[in-house]
């Protein structure tokens, strides 16, 4: 009885072996799209609207009060 019991808890331990190497597939997964994400270029558009919001325009073109 003893011997079935230390066999389940080696399964256990396998089974949770396997699910952390999928977990680790979906981190390195994830890691690689953020770090993606991180690289890529802030389109000028984006850039300009963010210059403006920090200068406090409203609309380009309209004047400052």
């Amino acid at each position: 009885m003893n011997s079935d019991k230390s066999q389940n808890i080696r399964e256990k331990r396998h089974d949770a072996k396997g699910d952390l190497g999928v977990n680790s597939q979906i981190g390195r997964k994830l890691k690689q799209y953020y770090d993606d994400l991180v690289t890529d270029d802030v389109p000028d558009r984006f850039m300009d609207l963010l210059t403006r919001l920090d200068k406090g325009d409203s609309k380009p073109g309209e004047p400052k009060d």
